[in-house]
């Protein structure tokens, strides 16, 4: 059965006369509710109008506003603008109609009967034309059609107005979370979820929500207890006259697609950082933790063992991920230059700053700010950074105005922290301000079983960007990077398969090609060569025989591989 609310503000006899004329006028089966934002007196003359037409109103009663469960309404007839204000034009919310019919706005004692008459007849018109004209039913008809759409969809949805009041919730939500959509609508969503479904990542903490779509990674608690992992994607919603009215949100679990992601690492990369070994994993692994938190990090590793991409992983898994990622080379600058570009300047600061700049800190603001080279800040810097990270606050220089920031800091850095700290190098308080949860990437000549993988991602890239039709390596160009120590790390092994593209003349990358540093480094250092367990080639299985002086057990042990599988290959390969 569909309810229809006529609302008035303050004018009894005007909500009174709507809601006698809409009983006459609606279809059978259709309950009329007549409720007000105020309360007022029911005129005389509006009793004598009515009953002029045989409407008998004077034990008509009425309700007050907040005691009508508006989720439990299909159609809102507003008797005045300001009564539609308090109803959001949302998905789940009532058809709403806004009347203005200021004849009637106030209580006035020159009101004639004229004047209530014609009002009456404008009211009679209007609900006579909306209900046998076919406009209410179809625009309840196109409200629950779309509602039915938005039932069927397999992503969790959830609207909710500015105040978060739930107004609809689909069945993919009551999956996902456990909760029943008659538990939810109508109650405030950090009522219903603990801290919100959003938890830290609400838009709606502050009175204005200042977005129109933002997306991020999130986890949800269900109702039974259970934790779960969500994308979600939030879009604002505005009315006619661009004023937010709430928003619709949607979220798909991805607990299972996450742990399949985690297993396909195994053989893909993760925002282009390459690498399957055990080590990278357990890097992958702690992005994967940080999805949902926003402390400070600090990755540690050699030189060219690809800390930004670490940090913008981190980054791009993060509720930030739309926002701005800037980086800062803090080795790179002098003192005077890293202040200005950390925190900015204003016109006259110093010689050359002809107007006013935004240093990274308000350039990052909402997104994340990675400081490369962390170690290299003087003891001056150390300490307005410590000031930053602790207060959110600083000022550009030259200017006496503190500026407020939203940052997540990343850091970076190739030294031993802890041991600079120890030493009194670097400031035991930044320190930890920094160093939340640490990052330790592992140098290359510790997950030497990437470097295939390493290789090949370059060759692909630089044929695409140099225009070059080289395919592969050979085995035994494989074996010197492989024996190779990469003191260099990533960067090093790329500059050389970048030389190798500028030697090679043909379509397959030779030991000739290598710089000349890697070849006299292997043929000087290297005895045995590294041999990429399970991976036989003939040239490493041909090696490996030569030097067990033909004993086939021994050389098997050597490759790493079982003795039926070196078998199987020298038969494949006719080498016996």
């Amino acid at each position: 059965m569909a309810k229809l609310l006529l609302l008035g503000s303050n004018n009894a006899g005007f909500c009174h006369m709507a809601v006698a004329l809409a009983k006459k006028s609606v279809p059978e089966g259709c309950q009329v509710i007549g409720a007000m934002v105020a309360g007022g007196v029911l005129p005389e003359k509006v009793i004598t109008v009515m009953a002029e037409i045989g409407l008998d109103i004077t034990h008509q009663t009425l309700t007050r506003l907040d005691l009508v469960n508006t989720n439990e309404v299909d159609f809102i007839i507003a008797l005045t603008h300001q009564a539609g204000l308090a109803h959001p034009l949302l998905p789940g919310a009532p058809v709403l109609l806004r009347w203005q019919m200021e004849e009637l706005a106030e209580n006035r004692e020159d009101l004639t009967l004229d004047q209530c008459r014609d009002v009456r007849d404008e009211l009679d018109r209007r609900l006579t034309s909306l209900f046998t004209g076919g406009f209410c039913s179809t625009m309840l008809a196109l409200k629950k059609n779309s509602e039915a759409i938005l039932d069927n969809f397999t992503d969790g949805i959830v609207v909710h107005d500015c105040s978060r009041r739930i107004f609809y919730f689909n069945r993919a939500a009551e999956i996902i979370t456990g909760y029943d959509r008659h538990e939810v609508l109508g109650q405030d969503c950090w009522d219903v979820f603990d801290g919100g479904l959003c938890s830290d990542k609400c838009q709606f903490c502050e009175e204005k929500p200042n977005f129109d779509h933002i997306t991020y990674p999130l986890k949800i608690t269900a109702k039974d207890g259970h934790e779960k992992r969500v994308e979600m994607s939030v879009v604002l919603i505005r009315d006619d006259k661009n004023t937010p009215q709430g928003v619709l949100a949607t979220f798909k679990d991805v607990t299972e697609v996450t742990k399949l992601r985690h297993q396909l690492r195994r053989v893909q990369s993760f925002h282009g950082i390459i690498g399957n070994s055990d080590k990278m994993q357990a890097v992958y692994d702690l992005i994967q933790d940080l999805v949902t938190s926003d402390c400070a990090v600090l990755i540690q590793g050699e030189s060219g063992t690809g800390k930004e991409l670490v940090a913008n992983a981190i980054h791009g898994e993060s509720s930030r991920s739309g926002r701005p990622f800037v980086t800062v080379n803090c080795g790179a600058l002098p003192e005077g230059i890293l202040e200005s570009e950390l925190f900015g300047h204003v016109r006259g600061a110093f010689t050359g700053a002809i107007r006013d700049k935004k240093g990274r800190f308000e350039l990052a603001d909402k997104g994340t700010l990675f400081l490369d080279e962390i170690a290299e800040l003087s003891p001056n810097m150390q300490v307005k950074l410590l000031r930053v990270l602790q207060e959110g606050t600083f000022e550009r220089v030259g200017d006496e105005k503190q500026v407020r920031v939203d940052v997540r800091v990343i850091s970076a850095t190739n030294q031993d922290l802890r041991q600079l700290t120890a030493q009194g190098r670097f400031r035991e308080d930044l320190y930890y301000r920094l160093c939340v949860v640490p990052v330790n990437l592992p140098p290359l000549r510790e997950r030497r079983n990437d470097i295939p993988m390493l290789i090949e991602h370059f060759i692909q890239r630089f044929s695409q960007d140099m225009q070059r039709n080289i395919e592969s390596i050979s085995p035994d160009a494989l074996h010197e990077l492989m024996d190779y120590s990469w003191p260099g790390n990533i960067r090093e092994l790329q500059n050389a398969i970048q030389y190798a593209f500028v030697k090679c003349k043909d379509t397959i990358l030779q030991p000739q090609h290598l710089p000349p540093e890697i070849i006299s480094h292997v043929a000087t250092h290297s005895t045995v060569k590294y041999r990429r367990k399970g991976k036989l080639n003939s040239v490493n299985v041909s090696d490996a025989i030569k030097q067990s002086k033909g004993n086939k057990v021994k050389a098997a042990k050597m490759l790493g591989v079982g003795r039926a599988t070196l078998y199987r290959f020298l038969r494949e390969h006719a080498l016996q």
